[in-house]
This record gives C-alpha cells, sequence and structure tokens, in this order.
C-alpha cells in the first residue's frame, strides 16, 4: 500500500506538498520521513541523477521520479507493485505540472502548496486496492515499463553516516522515553505500596501509642 507522499523542489530540496493523512499507520513515520528529507537534500546536491529510482528502506520502498525541477516520491510496502507506484507518481506529476507548474520556483516557503493534498488523498485512494479492475489494467499495460528503474538500498543512496546517525537519534529517543516510563513506574509502584500499607501502619502506630500512653498512666 501507499503509505507517506511528499513533493519537494529538486533545486533546493524545499518541501512542496505532503499527505497530511499519510504515514498515520507506520510506525516511526518521522524516522522514514527524515530519510525522504534527506533523499530531497541529496538531490538537491546532485548527487543522484537518474529521473527515476526505487530506494530500499527497512520494510519500506521510496520511489520517486524527477520532473519539471520536481521530485514526486511515495513510500510504498515493498509488496505493493512498482509499476503502480510509478503510474500513481505520474498521475500526481500531471496534475501538480497543470495546477501549479508556473509557481513552483517562486514558492518560498515551505509546503506551499499544501492544498494539493486534496488529489493527492483521492488519487492514493485510487491505487491501495491492487485488485481492482482498474488497477489489473495498469498492471498489464505493456506500454508501461519499470523494469529498467533502478533500484537501490537508502545506504548507498544517503550514506552510511546519514542512516547510522538517524537510528543513533531514534535510539536515545527510545532509550529517553524509557527512562521515562520506569521512572513512571517506579513512583506507581511506590504510590501503590504507600496505598497498601499506609492503614496497617497507622494502626500500628496507634496501638503502640496507646500502649506507652497506659504504661505511663499505671
Amino acid at each position: 500500500m501507499v503509505k507517506v507522499t511528499m513533493l519537494a523542489r529538486v533545486t533546493d530540496g524545499l518541501p512542496l506538498a505532503e499527505g497530511l493523512d499519510d504515514g498515520r499507520d507506520v510506525p516511526d513515520a518521522e524516522y522514514y520521513k527524515q530519510q525522504i528529507k534527506a533523499l530531497f537534500k541529496n538531490l538537491s546536491k546532485g548527487q543522484n541523477e537518474a529521473s527515476r529510482m526505487s530506494v530500499e528502506s527497512g520494510p519500506y520502498i521510496f520511489h520517486y521520479i524527477i520532473e519539471g525541477r520536481v521530485c514526486y516520491l511515495t513510500m510504498c510496502d515493498r509488496a505493493y507493485p512498482k509499476k503502480l507506484a510509478f503510474q500513481y507518481l505520474e498521475d500526481l506529476k500531471n496534475e501538480f505540472e497543470r495546477v501549479n507548474g508556473s509557481q513552483i520556483e517562486t514558492a518560498a516557503r515551505p509546503y506551499a502548496f499544501i492544498k494539493f493534498d486534496t488529489f493527492m488523498q483521492k488519487t492514493k485512494k485510487l491505487y491501495q486496492d491492487t485488485r481492482t479492475q482498474r488497477n489489473i489494467a495498469k498492471l498489464n499495460d505493456e506500454l508501461y515499463e519499470v523494469h529498467q528503474i533502478m533500484t537501490r538500498n537508502v545506504q548507498e543512496v544517503l550514506g552510511v553516516g546519514v542512516v547510522l546517525d538517524q537510528v543513533s537519534q531514534m535510539s536515545s529517543r527510545l532509550t529517553s522515553e524509557s527512562r521515562i516510563y520506569a521512572d513512571k513506574a517506579r513512583d506507581l509502584n511506590r504510590q501503590a505500596l504507600i496505598r497498601k500499607w499506609a492503614p496497617a501502619a497507622i494502626v500500628i502506630g496507634v496501638v503502640v501509642l496507646l500502649f506507652w500512653v497506659k504504661t505511663k498512666i499505671w
């Protein structure tokens, strides 16, 4: 299935649009979005000349096309048909160029075309189910071939250092969250012990006090 879709200007890596509901069902979605933004940054430096490429990352794969100074990228499950992913991107490209083509170079702020999300979400729904008659026909379309599109690993494209740094950041975040959870668990256990033994301690204290008072009086 299509999980995340992002558009960016190739000349400087500026994000132009993103699916507002994308990634909600993806564990560590932000981690993969950071990889996508790093890929956009690499493209802005001219480090990947291919206008079409697939990049593997964990259980997912990034597919992208570059047309008219814009990179159209989608992240899908590895099992999702490559041909459908690129046809989905072609549909986005055609509509984005038609509606926003003259404004791409003048965009000055990130996500200047966030309203394009409406078309992205509508189009994504058409491509989610690979078994529909429409998508089966697209898969059988011999005029649209993707066999020549190169597939690489994210470490190759971004560099091992960048990926390891992202993993390190995610690990640090998880460690920090684990410590917070552990501290909260200790506090809860302490409160539970107090609630459990406080009544008994009070009773024993009262008994000892009465016994002491009684011995003093006698």
